[in-house]
């Protein structure tokens, strides 16, 4: 049997991903600095992905807010799919051995 149950509220995960918003961008600041500094190429694609892990968590905020203040139960499920094409194009282009040189 199939039972529909709402995601309930989490404000654990709406202050997580909150903090997430405001760390993540500092970070991908700074690994860019010391990537420009050491000259690495490596380091440089981790600021991409720090980038990437920012709107990551800015969907993920959206829907967890959107339950939390409206009840909206499939706002969550829907943040999920607004992810799905992040996700996947950067995991086609790691297949693909598509770095981030020149990207950045």
């Amino acid at each position: 049997m199939i039972l529909r149950e709402a995601p309930e509220a989490s404000p654990v995960g709406i202050a997580l991903a909150a903090l997430s918003l405001i760390v993540m961008p500092l970070l991908a600041r700074a690994k860019r600095r010391v990537a420009s500094e050491i000259g690495s190429h490596a380091m440089r694609a981790d600021a991409r992905q720090t980038d990437i892990c920012v709107y990551l968590s800015a969907i993920l905020l959206g829907g967890l807010a959107l339950n939390a203040l409206f009840s909206w139960w499939w706002a969550d499920a829907v943040a999920a799919l607004l992810m799905t094409p992040i996700i996947v194009k950067e995991g086609v282009q790691a297949l693909r051995g598509e770095g981030c040189d020149g990207c950045c």
